[in-house]
C-alpha cells in the first residue's frame, strides 16, 4: 500500500524546473517554496564526503550533492520516484540509487556516512523511535542528520495520517507521518544519541502568507 501511495504521488508531483534563479542546473532546497531558505551547506559536507538521502524521490537535491564532489546515495520506497531519477540524472551525475523503506535499507547497509538527510522525506514518514537510532549506527562520529518537512499543526502531534488522492472517485490513500513543535524534535533526537540538536521554522518568503518549514540538524 505505502509503495502504491507513493509512486501515485510521484505521478502528481511537477517536474523540476531546468535551473533555479541563479541559472544553476542543480541545486539544494530544503522548503517548499522555490529559490528560498539554505542550502547545502547545512550538511556540512565536502569533496569525498559520503551522503545519503532517505526518501530522495526524485533527485534534485542528491544530484546536487553529487555535483559538489560527494558520494550521493538515495533511498526511496517508490520505484518510479527511482526511474524519474535515473533518467533525469543520467548526463549530468551519478547517483547511487536503492528503492526500499528506509528503516530495511539502513538494517542492511554496511557503510557509513558523513551526513544523512531528508526533505519532505522518509524521516517525516518513518517512526522517529525506530528510525534515528538506525541512522545513529550508520553516521560517522561527527556526522550530520538534517531533514526538513511541514511544522505540525498546533495540537495535533505524534503520528499523523497523510493523505495522496489518487481520483475524484476513489478513496485516498493514507500513509503515517510523525510531527512533532521543534522543542520536542530537538529532545526526541538528544534521547536518540544526537548532538547540538536544533530545530526550527523557516518562515515562508516574504509576502507569501503561508506555512513555514520546519528544518532540524544535529550531529551524531
Amino acid at each position: 500500500m505505502a509503495e502504491t501511495a507513493w509512486d501515485t504521488y510521484a505521478q502528481q508531483k511537477p517536474q523540476r524546473r531546468p535551473v533555479n534563479a541563479a541559472g544553476e542546473t542543480t541545486w539544494f532546497n530544503w522548503t517548499q517554496y522555490p529559490d528560498h531558505g539554505p542550502g547545502a551547506e547545512i550538511l556540512g559536507i565536502s569533496r569525498g564526503s559520503a551522503v545519503l538521502e532517505l526518501g530522495c524521490g526524485k533527485g534534485g537535491n542528491l544530484a546536487h550533492v553529487a555535483a559538489l564532489g560527494a558520494r550521493a546515495v538515495g533511498v526511496d520506497l517508490s520505484m518510479a520516484q527511482l526511474k524519474a531519477a535515473s533518467a533525469g540524472w543520467a548526463d549530468t551525475v551519478q547517483l547511487e540509487l536503492h528503492q526500499g523503506e528506509a528503516l530495511d535499507f539502513l538494517a542492511h547497509c554496511t557503510d557509513t556516512f558523513d551526513a544523512v538527510f531528508s526533505v519532505f522525506g522518509a524521516v517525516w514518514f518513518t517512526d522517529p523511535v525506530q528510525l534515528l537510532s538506525a541512522i545513529r549506527e550508520r553516521l560517522r562520529p561527527g556526522g550530520v542528520l538534517a531533514f526538513s518537512q511541514r511544522p505540525p499543526v498546533e495540537g495535533c502531534y505524534g503520528c499523523q495520517a497523510s493523505y495522496i488522492t489518487k481520483s475524484e472517485d476513489e478513496d485516498p490513500l493514507v500513509v503515517k507521518r510523525w510531527d512533532y513543535e521543534a522543542p520536542r524534535w530537538a529532545q526526541i533526537l538528544r534521547e536518540h544519541g544526537f548532538t547540538s540538536a536544533t530545530a526550527r521554522v523557516l518562515p515562508a518568503p516574504p509576502g507569501l502568507r503561508q506555512i513555514g518549514t520546519m528544518l532540524v540538524r544535529a550531529t551524531a
